[in-house]
């Protein structure tokens, strides 16, 4: 490996931001003074490679203490990491929340995504711009979507520092977003998660009985509401047992793929290779999505006590939370669940007096759609560039670092524990025959009461609609988010089911219900999927890193023209629509033309 530094030094708060991470220097290879290191030895071969996997952390450590990484912090991380320069480059370029080129410590991302852009975005980035001027020392960076849909429009200050700090404005007022920019720790206080789900305190509830109901700081209170019984069940099942329950339940996975989930426990528990990973995908980037946020939020235990299942089912004693890098306040729900489990004996060598050891790490994500997709998350973690993998081998034979791999979302993992506290076939009687069990649907846009709702598969859309009280003049639903499909007011029911969407012709996805009356222009709303898309594309594939700005491209001659030459650029949309979605490697290039074709052909969009 042919290493070359550039001149660059760091400044002490960067080297101090990178040793923080990884500990002193323990030679001068890494960057150690000369003067009392050790010049003799420098780490290679396997050791090198074992820490590649830091370099994504050590990227949020320097942006997270400055607010922008330099030449000089990126080398000696790269140093320290024995990683060539040239690729830790091209992994910090990769993700939307680093920089590499200087700017001021406090950024403020505001949304400009779907719902955030049907509740006045575009105003109200136009109004912090003009408050804030020129020289206030905050940059402003239009965002795609935060994952704070119920409370659109939205923003987040991150400001750099030690420690860095972070100040949620939701729904923003121009006021309150240059506050939560000027000086976060005056910010008013993030709304307590159980304001997002309209049904909290319900006795019907499943998934989302505590949310509201418990403190979601405390270990004992979970407990006492029946936390760590699925958990104990576990332990009495064995691994065996607990696939089969998982597997009689029927469950599917939740974000959007519905694999079923005693399948993917089954394949990876028989696999001869070790050692076995758990992935927790929390990196819910899916405009219109927010369910994931409001579960680790509201009830942090429960998703460590599921991914804890996970795990001794399919023989794992480590696992990954790929947590989003727009969501500082689950990350400070998550760490400290996982520290009160550890002191508690329910993470460690131990767990529950059972002999059985496991543990979880917690990695952020920073700003990258496509690292929801499973292989380019592990690319993430395991400090490459979050581009998918083509497949064959799947995850359950060669995943994360190469070794098998269960990974299901926030969602999924947490329905494993009323499948093991109530039985599979009590379980497997809540929904219909082929979609078992309580579905989350993230409801947002022209409605009264936006937010989490949690209803049995096979309610209509309509009944979902009617619960969050949809206002007059409906002129389209849009259902599994960007890479979904829109429906017309006439067809409220649809059964909420995969096989029911399906059979009409649009997705479920991963529980996005985006409703949208008469006063939102659709052509803005299709240009900004397709910039979505466009932005968030790897390039990895010709057909999507191509096709997204042909898409974006058409559209807008679309909006400026009309008649034939509407109709010649409508033609090109399905020529480049079909190459995209036959050819592309993953699914953000197979589905970014879902939604432009469902408006033109359900919705007539450009008649």
């Amino acid at each position: 490996m042919d290493l070359h530094f550039g001149d660059s030094k760091p400044t002490d708060d960067e080297r101090a931001a990178v040793d923080a991470l990884l500990g002193p220097p323990e030679s001068s290879w890494e960057g150690a003074d000369r003067s009392d290191a050790d010049l003799r030895w420098a780490r290679g071969g396997r050791e090198a490679r074992d820490r590649r996997d830091l370099l994504l952390p050590g990227l949020h450590a320097i942006n997270d203490r400055i607010g922008w990484i330099s030449e000089g912090a990126l080398g000696y991380l790269c140093r320290r990491l024995t990683v060539p320069p040239s690729e830790a480059y091209g992994v910090a370029t990769f993700y939307a929340m680093f920089s590499v080129k200087p700017r001021p410590a406090t950024v403020l991302h505001v949304c400009t995504d779907l719902a955030c852009a049907a509740a006045g975005a575009s105003e109200l980035c136009a109004g912090i711009e003009a408050r804030l001027g020129l020289g206030s020392g905050v940059s402003v960076e239009r965002s795609p979507c935060l994952g704070l849909c119920e409370r659109a429009p939205a923003t987040l200050a991150i400001k750099a520092g030690d420690p860095v700090r972070t100040a949620v404005s939701a729904p923003a007022t121009v006021h309150d977003a240059v506050l939560a920019a000027s000086a976060p720790d005056s910010a008013p206080e993030e709304p307590a998660a159980a304001m997002a789900v309209p049904q909290a305190g319900s006795e019907e509830l499943v998934l989302l009985k505590r949310v509201g109901v418990v403190d979601p700081r405390s270990l004992d209170d979970y407990r006492a509401h029946g936390g760590y019984t699925a958990l104990r069940r576990a332990f009495e099942l064995g691994p065996a047992g607990v696939i089969r329950e998982v597997t009689d339940s029927g469950l599917v996975g939740r974000g959007g793929a519905a694999f079923p989930t005693g399948r993917k426990w089954q394949a990876t528990a028989a696999q001869p290779d070790h050692p076995h990973y758990v992935v927790c995908n929390a990196d819910e980037s899916e405009p219109g999505t927010f369910k994931d946020r409001v579960l680790m939020e509201g009830d942090p235990y429960a998703l460590v006590e599921a991914m804890t299942i996970a795990a001794y089912a399919t023989g794992a004693h480590n696992g990954y939370l790929y947590l989003r890098g727009e969501y500082p306040r689950a990350l400070e729900r998550l760490e400290h669940a996982l520290a009160q489990a550890r002191a508690r004996g329910l993470l460690g060598e131990d767990v529950l007096g059972q002999g059985y050891a496991f543990d979880i790490e917690i990695r952020r994500g920073a700003g990258a759609y496509i690292c929801g997709e499973e292989t380019a998350l592990f690319n993430s973690i395991e400090g490459y560039r979050g581009e998918p993998r083509s497949k064959p081998p799947f995850p359950v034979e060669k995943g994360l670092f190469g070794k098998p791999t269960v990974e299901n979302n926030v969602e999924t993992l947490v329905n494993v524990l009323p499948i093991l506290t109530m039985g599979a076939p009590a379980y497997a009687a809540i929904g219909t025959q082929r979609s078992t069990g309580p579905k989350l649907f993230c409801v947002s846009g022209s409605v009264e009461r936006p937010g989490i709702y949690e209803l049995p598969f096979g309610a209509t859309l309509g009944q979902l609609l009617e619960l969050a009280g949809v206002r007059d003049r409906l002129r389209a639903v849009l259902l599994g988010g960007a890479a979904g499909g829109f429906v017309r007011p006439d067809e409220l029911e649809i059964p909420l089911t995969f096989e029911g969407t399906r059979e009409a012709g649009t997705t479920l996805g991963s529980g996005v219900v985006m409703a949208f009356d008469d006063t939102v222009p659709l052509p803005r709303l299709l240009l900004r999927i397709a910039e979505f898309f466009r932005d968030e594309s790897c390039g990895q594939c010709v057909p999507c890193r191509v096709g997204t700005v042909r898409q974006e491209e058409a559209l807008h001659r679309i909006v400026a023209r009309a008649g034939a030459a509407a109709a010649d650029d409508i033609a090109l949309l399905r020529e480049v629509g079909r190459a995209m979605r036959d050819a592309s490697i993953c699914g953000l290039g197979q589905t970014a033309w879902n939604a432009v074709e469902s408006a033109i052909d359900r919705l007539g969009a450009y008649e």
